[in-house]
């Protein structure tokens, strides 16, 4: 009876030592699935070969920016930009997207849209862990010695603009310019990169390829990430016309409405509707506050944040957290009381940030402002846009289009 009671403990014991082992194992890795590569053909190699980085097991606080095209997510972007514990990242997805998009066989369906936010996700959990290194899978020509020249718009990111992951002549507090970037860092290597990305306590993404907030879920809900989403909505009116602008050739036939007075036969409505669908989607998720979003959620329109920046980046470090570094309060006292026409670049930040808000009311006849009121009208009543009823309501900027709204966070 002794012997065998002997037995049953050195069992246990063995047991406890094998399952202490495999979870140091497991969790001294990077969480790669890689889910979608095999199906495009992609090699893996980086997922069993790469090097391996800790979980965040702290509570450190990351940030997603979930935003649609031309809604002003560079300027928030920015506010995190600015922040020296903070490492930003603009569109990392526009990798998943450039490589990926052109392997589909099938246009947009259902199964291509599944292995692109797969494929999305898997990259978003490796970047909060400063795992740069998976972002190679995406990267065309591959890196060379972990160093590359195909960062998508490094130089929005000031990180990767200065020391120590770029060192170029001048004071050792030198912050280059995003044109000056590229041209006078060389390549980046993303080893380097990634050391910086590990000494900061908080790692935010601004994304336009994540249509939902829904899609999402499995990062929010992965208690390793303390993700936290910062949803940017606009009017999407406004939208409309800033992309018409912007875009000139691909929303040709929205100028030419404009400029005949005439609506085109073949004109793509659905470069309007999709906005609208995948705003109110969304929306409708974060206001119903569903329990895996408590804490998590922000719903910010950017015509409060225009009208007033500083109150507004208050209430979203509120909402994260994180203490307001100077120079992010610096930031928007320079950039958001500046003559536009300075910053002519098309994803540029300096601007009259409540005079642009109101831009798209004169850039936008009335017939095409009520087509887009009829197709919008569900989101439009969601986010709190009040409809134009005439030609001279639109264009006298006295009376207001946007409705008073408090869109607290869920917390």
């Amino acid at each position: 009876m002794q012997c065998s009671w002997k037995a049953v403990l050195l069992l246990a014991l063995a047991s406890i030592a094998i399952q202490y082992t495999a979870i140091r194992t497991f969790t001294a890795k990077s969480f790669h699935t890689c889910p979608g590569l095999a199906e495009v053909g992609l090699a893996e190699r980086l997922c069993e070969e790469g090097p391996t980085f800790a979980y965040n097991l702290s509570r450190k606080t990351h940030i997603l920016i979930l935003a649609t095209t031309r809604s002003g997510s560079s300027f928030v972007g920015q506010l995190f930009n600015q922040h020296l514990d903070v490492f930003y990242l603009f569109e990392p997805l526009y990798h998943v997207q450039n490589t990926l998009i052109p392997r589909f066989t099938q246009g947009k369906s259902p199964a291509d849209r599944r292995v692109m936010l797969g494929a999305s996700r898997d990259l978003l959990r490796s970047l909060y862990d400063c795992d740069l290194y998976f972002l190679e899978n995406y990267i065309k020509p591959p890196p060379v010695n972990h160093t590359t020249d195909r960062i998508f718009r490094r130089g929005a990111s000031r990180v990767l603009c200065s020391r120590p992951v770029c060192d170029p002549p001048g004071a050792a507090d030198l912050v280059l310019e995003e044109g000056d970037c590229v041209r006078k860092c060389g390549l980046l290597n993303l080893t380097v990169a990634a050391e910086a990305c590990r000494e900061r306590s908080h790692v935010a993404i601004k994304t336009v390829r994540v249509p939902e907030v829904n899609d999402l879920r499995a990062l929010v809900e992965d208690p390793r990430l303390n993700l936290k989403v910062i949803q940017l909505v606009r009017d999407p009116r406004g939208i409309l016309a800033s992309r018409s602008e912007t875009f000139r050739d691909t929303y040709r036939l929205w100028r030419l409405w404009y400029g005949t007075g005439r609506k085109p036969y073949n004109l793509d409505v659905t470069q309007l509707t999709t906005v609208c669908e995948d705003f109110s989607n969304s929306v409708s998720t974060g206001l119903m506050r569903p329990p895996w979003l408590k804490g998590k959620y922000m719903l910010v329109r950017y015509e409060d944040l225009a009208r007033n920046p500083m109150k507004k980046t208050e209430e979203i470090y509120g909402f994260l957290g994180i203490p307001l570094d100077s120079h992010v309060a610096r930031w928007i006292q320079n950039n958001t009381r500046g003559d536009p026409t300075l910053g002519k670049h098309k994803y540029g930040t300096v601007r009259n940030s409540a005079a642009t808000a109101e831009k798209w009311r004169f850039r936008l006849s009335y017939d095409i402002v009520a087509f887009a009121q009829n197709a919008c009208q569900q989101v439009l009543a969601q986010l709190g846009y009040k409809m134009a009823s005439s030609e001279e309501e639109l264009k006298n900027p006295s009376v207001s289009l946007v409705e008073e709204r408090d869109f607290r966070p869920f917390s």
